[in-house]
């Protein structure tokens, strides 16, 4: 899925989708990747007395926010894109459901749209959508409360790339990703990994060598992993809560974007782990979740 030729851009006319369109262009700028600016018209639904006029009353008033979409679609994004190879898209029904559709029936290489989330809540909430999004696609997603308010085009730039790892599964899956961009956008590679907290209670005694323990082995398991990591990548092991520990050294190393795995588990939390959504929440910086 690199390097990006395809990304598509869901968008509901919101500075929401503006400032995700920013991201976008940062992506491709250096590229001849086509974006694609998806909107998609829900369906209508509340309550009256006669089914007969439900349905006619519906209809009528698909079609006017149809027609309106389609109107407001046609040069939307042009300034924030404009110079790059762009298509629009206008679908019907489900939002979320249609957007993972569109993502595989065309093999596009990142979705990029922000969460939602306003000043001290921000940090609670993410839209209905993108959860949606996150939990079903199998491509990778650009998300963030900071696609929302981000700086100028021009000041826009990948020189640091972080990766949050657990050494699970999904590791090689998130580390060859973010490798790969990283080498093509000329990035700073930054490998975090979080130890549990071996913190002991008072009157229980507690080896102050373990730490040091932990962190050695993982090194060791970071450097038998059966994928490719530049010898140049900058490896971060810090005890603690994971998602604390991976923003607060994205944070500190001023990273410009954020990689983690998202997990394959079935149940109610499907791919998308409590860790990786306080991850996306929390971050400093945009996150791309593979």
């Amino acid at each position: 899925m690199l390097p990006l030729k395809r990304l598509l851009l869901p968008v509901d006319f919101s500075p929401r989708s503006q400032g995700a369109a920013r991201y976008a262009r940062a992506l491709v700028s250096d590229s001849d990747a086509e974006v694609t600016v998806l909107h998609v018209v829900a369906p209508p639904a509340y309550e009256v007395t006669s089914l007969e006029a439900a349905g006619t009353l519906l209809d009528d008033l698909q079609t006017a926010r149809v027609e309106e979409a389609q109107a407001k679609l046609k040069d939307y994004l042009a300034d924030e894109l404009k110079g790059i190879p762009t298509k629009r898209v206008l679908l019907e029904g489900d939002p979320a459901r249609r957007i993972v559709e569109y993502a595989e029936e065309n093999e596009v290489d990142l979705i990029v749209m922000p969460t939602h989330g306003y000043g001290r809540f921000r940090r609670f909430i993410l839209g209905s959508v993108t959860a949606k999004v996150l939990h079903d696609a199998d491509r990778p997603i650009c998300t963030g409360t900071h696609l929302e308010e981000p700086p100028a085009p021009k000041e826009i730039r990948f020189r640091k790339v972080a990766v949050a790892i657990d050494l699970g599964p999904e590791t090689c899956k998130a580390l060859n990703w973010a490798s790969k961009f990283a080498e093509q956008y000329g990035a700073q590679l930054l490998v975090i990994h979080a130890t549990p907290s071996l913190e002991g209670f008072a009157g229980e005694y507690f080896d102050p060598d373990w730490k040091e323990s932990l962190e050695r082995a993982a090194r060791e398991q970071i450097a038998s992993l059966p994928c490719e990591v530049s010898k140049e990548a900058q490896i971060i092991i810090d005890s603690g809560d994971a998602p604390k520990v991976v923003c607060a050294h994205a944070e500190e190393q001023e990273a410009d974007l954020l990689v983690i795995g998202r997990g394959s588990s079935s149940g109610i939390f499907g791919r998308l782990r409590a860790n990786a959504y306080t991850i996306i929440r929390q971050s400093p910086c945009p996150v791309v979740s593979v």
